[in-house]
């Protein structure tokens, strides 16, 4: 009752990437409410799947096994999910921002009147005062996203309905493990009592998934261009460096607004978070849209004609120059000195 529950994905039979996330961020904040941490895991053939989990600090594994279960379908999901959450009564809910997670929570949160805050890039825990009721209260999920189109940080708050539920983007939280020894407790879902044969009217045929073309978080090299770079021909420069290199291209929203690269490869609050072991960027102003989806990086070198630009300040190196310039320099001298 009143624990922090983390549903967990998974694909293939592999656990995704945002779940661990998910783990380590719902294990920090059930130490800070002094509560438990319970995963909730939907599929097929899952024997000994919560071994996987308990390493992340996890308390209770609820685990839902059956053939029908798998691959994801709406219904017999959320029927599960809606079950479970009546029974366990959460205080929190997490899910990835994932298509899987888009689908799932909002339809959870419908059925039990809870609200949902879509696409989280941070969680705390707080406090709020309600002046015009005069009420205090404790312990709140402080739910923060970009809004506006990233031009302002909002902090939503759910005071009065449980669970307070977010969906989170993949990448924005680290992965860490609280013990390789930790040792939950397995509770396994009685999934006839959960979901009805209604529930199983779809039945997927045949199914295909695309493969992401551009894998930004998994790059250990990552140069990315700005508005400063001025023009898509431009950018050109940017993936021949990546190439030597062994990296990725990445953009800001602005360099993606104005054409010189595609949406997948924009990188901040409203593109994906990245923590490569180096970060070049190029023509980069580093407003802190930007800086918010880089700036844990191991190491940053800014190549910017402004001094003062706000990339400067988190940067480990700072190149000043055009970038047209520096770049093609870079390539001849990483390639002479790699033979």
């Amino acid at each position: 009752m009143n624990n922090v529950f983390v549903y967990i994905e998974i694909e293939d039979g592999a656990i995704a990437n945002v779940s661990f996330e998910l783990l380590t961020k719902g294990r920090s904040l059930a130490d800070q409410l002094g509560c438990q941490l319970e995963a909730v895991v939907i599929g097929s053939k899952l024997e000994g799947i919560e071994t996987q989990i308990y390493p992340y600090g996890v308390d209770v594994v609820h685990v839902a096994d059956d053939a029908r279960l798998a691959p994801y379908t709406t219904l017999p999901h959320t029927s599960i999910i809606v079950n479970l959450f009546k029974a366990e009564k959460p205080q929190v809910a997490l899910m990835g921002a994932t298509p899987i997670g888009r689908d799932l929570g909002p339809r959870v949160s419908s059925a039990l009147y809870s609200g949902l805050t879509a696409d989280c890039t941070s969680l705390e825990i707080g406090s709020h005062e309600d002046k015009k009721a005069n009420k205090i209260y404790v312990n709140l999920l402080y739910q923060i996203r970009p809004a506006f189109g990233g031009n302002i940080i909002a902090t939503i708050i759910n005071p009065d309905c449980r669970p307070q539920m977010a969906t989170v983007r993949e990448g924005v939280m680290k992965s860490e493990m609280r013990s390789k020894t930790y040792k939950g407790k397995l509770k396994k879902i009685d999934v006839a009592k959960m979901v009805s044969d209604e529930d199983f009217v779809i039945s997927i045929i045949e199914r295909h998934i695309e493969q992401k073309k551009v894998n930004l978080s998994a790059a250990p090299v990552i140069v990315a261009g700005g508005y400063g770079m001025g023009s898509k021909e431009n950018f050109a420069a940017l993936f021949e460096l990546a190439d030597v290199l062994g990296g990725e291209v990445a953009a800001s929203r602005a360099a993606v607004d104005a054409g010189f690269a595609d949406h997948d490869r924009q990188v901040g609050q409203t593109g994906v978070t990245v923590r490569p072991k180096l970060y070049i960027a190029c023509g980069i102003s580093g407003q802190i849209q930007h800086r918010a989806g880089m700036e844990d990086s191991a190491q940053i070198i800014a190549i910017n004609s402004d001094e003062n630009a706000p990339i400067n300040s988190i940067a480990d190196y700072v190149i000043k120059g055009e970038v047209m310039d520096v770049i093609p320099k870079m390539i001849k001298y990483y390639k002479a000195n790699s033979k």
